[in-house]
């Protein structure tokens, strides 16, 4: 294979840098596990770490689970089955993009652990282990990192943005790796591969601590010496040509002085050529505002040829025309680059109303690009749920006598309500860096402000995602923590579905198209929290991502969840779920309970040194705690206390008979805020609200800084999922299952590509070779 000699020399080049601020440990103990010294070998050029706070670890003791889907794909004929199989290998080899997404190094690491893996399972590894002098425990701390590894496609959390790092010492771990069976049979080629992820694996140099752009952390979707003013120059680039940043990434050359940019189009061909469509190639280079742009095609080339082959495969056994017009302008989407070719497969995706075997794949979701306009690749595959998808439709059904009940003027809805498909659903695949409980898709504002949208709660995962055991339960006084935990899945259930389908569903963007035409009357339509005509709006190819940009995804996260606190005090919502009575308001106490409660949770996912949050939906829930903090008259108690171990803890209250008035107030007047800064393109009037809320400080009324210690403390880390394979037999279709834990959770990802490993492989670190310059 390679030796990846730039990137060796642009670590050590960085390593002799002066970091921002050096590495503190915040206790010397995190969640009862001892913090480590982790030494490197006496080889390493890399310098000693130091104590390292085990935040930055995962325990031993993770939740890990199996995605129970088996009885869902039984179900399924021969040929839905199929069907199924190759969208589940599409979603697969796209997921592994996310390695590229993600840093650096997750490739190469990804590649090293595969390697090892595929000659010895982990329990035959287990010898080998112990005959190198690891204990047991650091074996286990091994087989969890590697689990880790896989489960958040990279060596950063899907769910937070911070980095893990192996809870072993580094000698150890070089230790067990040179006597591997694959070290063994190729000695050059894993001593090589070792040394060219190594040092990034155990670093915890500040800013690869967590994701971000420039100093703040790590990305790769924009070069290393890109700052916001490259992305904020690059987007109006891109609205100059209508081009959409979800596929793409950001290079950044000097060329004598003068800003070259290179935005780097995913798809399978090199070519720069015209697609069908295309009055001309949207590739070539161009001059904008005294800046030179290039922007190219192959961007994950043989990893998007691998998606599309599988695409093609999938078509044959499409159930209606909807299904293979879809996958086919998927095909041309990740073969040219083209955005407008996976918005033309959405439509038919829409279209496709109540199929058996549900799916979605692309450049989606853009809550990790550090300016909130890339998406990162996933894919999923999945069952419906009859029992339950009737819930959701009779939900649908519902809507336009429920969206009237939103605290904004009618002219700031949607014109027409267009009906989904809202659906349950079993996920057999989910490729990418993580699962969610529900997805509101498309993110197209185009699409779904005149075309529709579908919305899909994932039933299996909701399941075993948020189960929750009594003594784990931090924060709440003894008497919520029963009915929290009976309450908890049902009222989540509850909040899922407001969310996604009337939260993503609803509002009305204001328009001026690139003709000069308006989706409004300026005449008429008044901004409630001005009493003037409304003064601002999207003009031409504009889009909520592109003009809110950093706070996009999390400020449309807090609209949702306003809006499923705001709704779930419906009885007609809640006779939906089967809720009546006393037990409906057991309920409604239990959904606003775990939102506050989730509001002080989400401190976990704050950088006070760069200030910044690295999850959008806790940094959403935490802003609604700081409203209902506000609206006082003792709706929301929250204290510090003392825990029964005699460390740090807090308590957090919720007045139940004070939601109906004083905590439906506050959100209505937050919510209407919310809505018409983003209708009427409001960005100052909409970051100021926003970031005001956001704000962690250690003044006021109550030191958020010092509680967010106290939540570290008694953090518990999120589960892992562990997923099934398909496998084509003859004519038929196996499931292949695995146990839930991290054993099992290695076994199904070796499994999932040993047909074509090496050279996937020798892809992956050929794409993470080409790259390594541009991250100095």
């Amino acid at each position: 294979m390679f030796r990846s000699r730039f990137l060796s020399t642009c670590i050590r080049e960085w390593k002799r840098k002066p970091t921002r601020m050096g590495f503190e440990p915040t206790r010397a103990e995190h969640n009862g596990l001892a913090v480590h010294r982790l030494n490197h070998s006496a080889t390493s050029s890399c310098a000693p770490l130091k104590m390292v706070d085990s935040q930055y670890y995962l325990p031993n003791d993770i939740g890990i689970s199996a995605l129970d889907c088996g009885e869902a794909f039984r179900l399924l004929s021969p040929q839905e089955k199929m069907y199924a199989h190759y969208l589940s290998r599409a979603a697969w080899y796209g997921g592994l993009a996310v390695l590229l997404q993600t840093s650096p190094e997750s490739a190469n690491i990804f590649v090293l652990l595969q390697k090892i893996f595929r000659k010895q399972t982990p329990a035959q590894l287990e010898q080998v282990a112990t005959a190198a002098g690891l204990s047991s425990e650091e074996y286990q701390a091994f087989l969890v990192y590697a689990a880790g590894l896989y489960a958040n496609m990279g060596n950063y959390k899907s769910f937070g943005d911070t980095k893990f790092i192996p809870n072993l010492p580094k000698d150890k771990l070089k230790a067990l790796v040179t006597a591997s069976q694959a070290f063994q049979e190729q000695p050059t080629e894993m001593e090589a591969l070792w040394d060219s992820c190594s040092c990034l694996l155990y670093s915890l140099e500040d800013r690869q601590k967590q994701l971000g752009l420039g100093d703040k952390g790590i990305t790769t979707y924009f070069s290393g010496n890109c700052c916001l003013e490259d992305a904020e120059m690059a987007q109006k680039f891109l609205d100059s040509k209508k081009l959409s940043a979800y596929n793409t990434r950001l290079f950044k050359r000097d060329n004598g002085g003068k800003a070259c940019y290179e935005v780097r189009l995913a798809s399978a061909v090199q070519k720069d050529c015209a697609v069908d469509g295309e009055s001309e190639s949207c590739c070539g280079s161009f001059s904008f505002e005294d800046k030179e742009f290039t922007v190219k095609r192959g961007d994950y080339g043989p990893l998007m040829e691998k998606v599309c082959d599988n695409l093609r495969q999938a078509q044959a056994y499409g159930a209606n025309e909807n299904q293979k017009k879809m996958l086919e302008e998927y095909r041309r989407s990740f073969t040219f680059g083209s955005v407008e070719a996976h918005k033309e497969g959405s439509r038919f995706w829409i279209k496709d109303k109540g199929p058996i075997v549900e799916s979605y794949i692309g450049f989606i979701e853009s809550y990790r690009d550090p300016f909130g306009s890339r998406g990162e690749f996933e894919g999923f595959v999945a069952v419906v749920n009859k029992a339950m998808s009737e819930r959701f439709t009779k939900l649908v059904g519902s809507a336009e006598v429920l969206l009237p009940e939103l605290p904004w003027p009618e002219e700031f809805e949607k014109d027409t309500f267009l009906k989904p498909d809202f659906t349950s659903l079993d996920v057999l695949t989910f490729g990418g860096s993580g699962i969610p409980a529900g997805i509101n898709i498309p993110n197209y504002d185009d699409i779904r402000q005149s075309e529709g949208f579908k919305n899909v709660s994932l039933g299996n995962v909701l399941a075993v995602a948020y189960a929750t055991q009594k003594e784990k339960l931090t924060f709440l006084e003894e008497e919520d923590k029963d009915s929290f935990i009976k309450w908890k899945g049902p009222s989540f259930e509850v909040q899922v579905g407001l969310h996604e389908l009337l939260g993503h569903g609803s509002g009305k963007l204001f328009v001026q198209d690139d003709k000069g035409k308006f989706n409004f009357d300026q005449s008429k339509v008044i901004n409630p929290e001005t009493g003037e005509p409304v003064s601002s709006w999207y003009r031409g190819s504009e889009t909520w991502d592109s003009k809110f940009s950093t706070i996009a995804s999390s400020y449309e996260e807090c609209r949702a969840e306003c809006v499923g606190l705001y709704l779930c005090f419906k009885k007609e919502v809640l006779s939906i779920f089967g809720h009546e009575g006393q037990d409906a308001e057991d309920v409604v106490y239990v959904n606003w309970l775990s939102m506050v409660r989730a509001g002080l949770l989400g401190l976990e996912f704050y950088t006070p040194e760069s200030k910044s949050w690295r999850q959008a939906h806790m940094q959403a829930r935490f802003v609604i705690l700081r409203v209902l903090l506000e609206a006082e008259e003792g709706l929301v108690g929250l204290e510090e206390v003392t825990g029964q171990d005699g460390k740090p803890d807090a308590r957090i209250t919720l007045d139940r008979s004070k939601i109906h008035t004083v905590g439906k107030n506050a959100i209505h007047r937050f919510l209407c805020k919310l809505q018409v800064f983003k209708a009427t393109a409001d960005v100052e009037g909409g970051r100021a609200l926003y970031d005001g809320y956001s704000t962690v400080t250690s003044s006021g009324a109550h030191n958020f800084l010092r509680l967010r210690e106290t939540v570290l403390l008694r953090k518990e880390a999120r589960k892992m999922f562990v997923q099934a394979n398909t496998k084509v037999n003859g004519d038929s279709v196996e499931l292949v299952e695995y146990e839930g834990s991290a054993a099992g959770l290695i076994r199904s990802f070796t499994e999932r590509f040993q047909d074509d490993a090496e050279q996937l492989e020798a892809d992956l670190l050929e794409l993470s070779k080409r790259d390594a310059p541009c991250w100095c």
